[in-house]
């Protein structure tokens, strides 16, 4: 019997890193090829995040997109601040169950970050929705979701300011997109004339642009729910105040099925998950490609409130949908020069 001993590489081909095939024992090719055929595998794992992130991203949109729809058809009967209180409530029973034990195990993490936090609850929470409620009484449905895309915007330049390269691609389509937009709001001209609840979602999409940058600065180690859940608190305990104040000065609302329903709808749906999945897909993504499929919404809403309430869609709309469309596929796309 013949005994084989594993030859050690020389210096040379340690340098050069090439073995002959003749040189190589069959446990050594094994390795080789296995590491050959795994290389490809973190590449495979961020595309992989990439769809999903686009995919949350493409979630919450849809999901917000008939929030607006909900907030309008309420306006008339529950008070801004009202709604809003009442929306975070019913948001934070609706992820209790599943976030108050990872809220509890995070708690020291979450005290010691708890100025970031309560920035995030004032900007996404509180701000955001008071704004969105504040302009369904003096606006439509359509003009809510097309001014909220320009928060994107806000995100890309944001995400420049951080160091983001964002690729010629990538401002090409929001270009275009942007482009679409406008031509919605405008009805068919650059020339905008704003009323007092565009103006309010204006504000609303420069508070949710700022909560959508926030989140890119988490702090690692805080669990998805668990920061969901704490900014929900926070954010209703900022609002307790101003609640009670409408409350006192506005009294309450009729508890019926037109209340109740849109209620639900955006506390559960768009607060839970839409939160949730946003600020997924931002730790997926970032903020500016998740901003690019958030010019979506004004198409999704367009569509909604032309099914659900009646307001005209038109040829131009068509037209226009299709220029935001186009726009986000283009900026979407992934490539070596994104």
């Amino acid at each position: 019997m013949t005994l084989t001993t594993a030859r050690h590489p020389t210096a040379a081909e340690t340098t050069s890193g090439e073995v002959t095939p003749a040189e190589v024992a069959p446990a050594e090719t094994e390795s080789t090829v296995t590491t050959a055929t795994e290389r490809p595998a973190p590449a495979r794992k961020l595309a992989r995040g990439a769809g999903l992130g686009v995919l949350l991203a493409l979630l919450a949109t849809v999901v917000w997109s008939g929030s607006f729809v909900a907030t309008r058809d309420m306006a008339d009967t529950v008070p801004p601040v009202q709604a809003v209180f009442w929306r975070w409530i019913i948001a934070l029973l609706a992820v209790a169950p599943f976030a108050a034990r990872p809220f509890w195990r995070q708690r020291a993490l979450i005290r010691r970050h708890l100025g970031f936090v309560a920035l995030a609850s004032l900007f996404g929470v509180a701000l955001y929705n008071t704004l969105v409620h504040q302009a369904g009484l003096t606006t439509s449905a359509s003009n809510m979701g097309m001014i909220m895309a320009a928060s994107p915007v806000l995100m890309t330049l944001y995400a420049r300011l951080g160091g983001e390269r964002l690729g010629a691609r990538r401002l090409l389509g929001l270009l275009v997109a942007v482009l679409g937009v406008l031509l919605l709001v405008g009805k068919g001209s650059l020339a905008v004339d704003l009323a007092a609840g565009d103006l309010w979602m204006f504000a609303a999409a420069l508070s949710f642009a700022s909560y959508s940058a926030l989140l890119k600065r988490k702090p690692a180690g805080i669990d998805g729910l668990a920061f969901l859940f704490t900014t929900f608190v926070l954010g209703a305990l900022m609002l307790a105040p101003a609640y009670a104040v409408s409350l006192t000065v506005q009294g309450g609302f009729p508890v019926t099925a037109g209340t109740a329903g849109p209620l639900l709808y955006v506390g559960v749906f768009s607060s839970a998950v839409a939160f949730f999945a946003w600020n997924r897909a931002i730790a997926l993504i970032g903020a500016a490609r998740a901003g690019v499929v958030y010019y979506l919404q004004p198409v999704c809403v367009a569509l909604l409130s032309y099914v659900l309430l009646g307001e005209e869609l038109g040829v131009l709309g068509v037209a226009c949908m299709a220029l935001i469309l186009g726009g986000v596929a283009l900026a979407s796309a992934t490539g070596r020069r994104d």
